[in-house]
């Protein structure tokens, strides 16, 4: 941390799993931010061989360190997998985002310009259409306005009013109350602050609740979440779900473990990253 209580070194983690036509363009995005991170980790989901290939080829030129690293597909465990960058990170600062989400070139100078110690980051992300979609995996560029091709209607979506970067705005909606979906493609956190709830929960595979339980965590560990409106503002490429019909169904079950987190107010899980710290093949 500098003296001014902002981040000293920070490190993307990007998660993956088996699209590596969208991880390129992700990666494009990063490699144009106009502060750079100063690492990115591509945590991988047990993806195929074209991605490892993908990477390591975009690694030779990438302006930054550019690291893959794998797990075995054994199912849905994004909590296992970030966990593992998270680990491997060597920023004290740690920005999150998906394979699937094209940054604006300031995404990770707004997360910096609104990092503060005692807080945690919550930003959002534009629901492109198919045909958006299409023209972003070609190498176009996205737009980020109120005209863009974007379902701005969607429940988890970005509305048009916050569709433009304005970091005046931005500044002064972060001084308003929590709010906003959480959402783990887009979030930013101390890493210390990760570390001491111990990340997330290893419990929690198959889709949804591993980043609100997250969240919760942190909130009973007495830090608060702002949100982050008019910056960080990223296109996520439309593709099929792998979401339940009801995400917020409270018999599935990490949707337990969650509400388990709420009611009895717990801040650290027992499953988390500090199984991974010591791993020497994270340290390479």
């Amino acid at each position: 941390m500098t003296a001014g209580g902002k981040p000293h070194k920070v490190s993307l983690i990007v998660i993956t799993y088996n699209w590596p036509d969208a991880l390129k363009q992700v990666l494009r995005s990063v490699a144009a931010q106009t502060r750079l991170p100063d690492e990115v980790i591509v945590a991988d989901d047990g993806s195929k061989e074209d991605t490892r290939q993908l990477v390591e080829s975009m690694a030779k030129d990438f302006p930054v360190p550019l690291r893959h690293l794998w797990q075995e597909d054994l199912g849905f465990r994004a909590a296992r997998c970030r966990n593992l960058g998270i680990a491997a990170s060597r920023g004290d600062y740690v920005v999150l985002t998906d394979g699937d989400m094209v940054l604006h070139p300031a995404f990770i100078a707004d997360h910096l310009m609104l990092a503060e110690p005692g807080y945690f980051l919550q930003g959002g992300r534009f629901k492109t259409t198919t045909r958006e979609t299409a023209r972003l995996l070609a190498g176009g560029r996205p737009v980020f306005a109120p005209w863009a091709d974007v379902d701005f209607h969607v429940f988890d979506g970005i509305r048009r009013i916050y569709s433009f970067r304005a970091p005046g705005l931005a500044r002064w909606k972060a001084k308003g109350k929590n709010g906003g979906r959480v959402m783990s493609c887009n979030m930013s956190f101390w890493r210390e602050d990760l570390l001491r709830v111990n990340g997330f929960d290893e419990r929690m595979e198959g889709y949804g609740a591993e980043d609100r339980e997250l969240a919760a965590r942190l909130e009973n560990a007495g830090l608060r979440r702002r949100q982050l409106k008019w910056c960080a503002l990223a296109a996520h490429l439309e593709h099929k779900t792998r979401a339940q019909v009801d995400v917020n169904d409270m018999s599935l079950p990490n949707n337990r473990l969650y509400r388990a987190t709420l009611t009895e107010r717990i801040t650290r899980c027992e499953q988390g990253v500090d199984r991974h710290l010591a791993d020497p093949a994270l340290k390479s």
